[in-house]
Parts: structure tokens; C-alpha cells; sequence
């Protein structure tokens, strides 16, 4: 069996001022899955649940985000998350503003034929 990626999503997530990373990071992550339907599983016979999910968010402090929340934010399959440094902190009207990326993916094991 071999990991084949069969989508790439991203999304955008802010905090407006709450200086809350993992509340940014998680609406990312949602924006990222709720802008589209993934029929992938179906069309090949593959269980929901065999889906591998694969996050990364980006964000000024990584150290920040609560990685189990934002791998909840994934409603099936075997999900990891990683958090790193990107993203943005800007200061707005005297609120600090975060505003984390993600990129979500979608593999499944197969057998790939030759």
C-alpha cells in the first residue's frame, strides 16, 4: 500500500481580537474543508473513514495552537496536524489581529499497479 493524495485544499482563519491562535487556525482549517464536497472515497469504493487527513496551519506563534482542537476540526478519517511559523500578527484600530493559513489534504493507502 502506498499514501496517494487525492485533494489539496486551503484556507484563510482570523482572530480579530482575541489574540487567539488556535480560534484562527481552527476557522482556517474550516474554511479550508467547508469549500468543497470530497466524492474521491465514493467514486473509488473507499471508506469515509479511511480518509488521511493530513493539516498544517500557519501562524505567528505555533507554539500556540492547540493542535487536538484543530484536528477535531476534521469529520472523519485518520487525522494528524502540525502547526508552523507563517501566517499574520498585524495590529488593527489598537487590536492585535491573527490570521493563520491551512492546508488541508486528503490521501487514501492503495495499491498502485504498474
Amino acid at each position: 500500500m502506498t499514501k496517494t493524495q487525492f485533494a489539496v485544499q486551503m484556507g484563510m482563519g482570523t482572530d480579530l481580537k482575541g489574540q487567539d491562535y488556535t480560534k484562527a487556525a481552527c476557522r482556517a482549517v474550516d474554511d479550508a474543508l467547508h469549500r468543497n464536497f470530497l466524492s474521491v472515497a465514493a467514486a473509488f469504493g473507499f471508506p469515509h473513514e479511511a480518509m488521511i487527513v493530513d493539516i498544517r496551519v500557519g501562524v505567528g506563534q505555533p507554539g500556540k495552537v492547540d493542535l487536538e482542537a484543530v484536528k477535531a476540526r476534521a469529520p472523519v478519517g485518520t487525522v494528524s496536524a502540525q502547526a508552523v511559523r507563517g501566517g499574520l500578527d498585524t495590529e488593527m484600530r489598537g487590536h492585535m489581529t491573527i490570521v493563520a493559513n491551512a492546508i488541508v489534504t486528503v490521501s487514501f493507502d492503495v495499491t498502485k499497479e504498474t
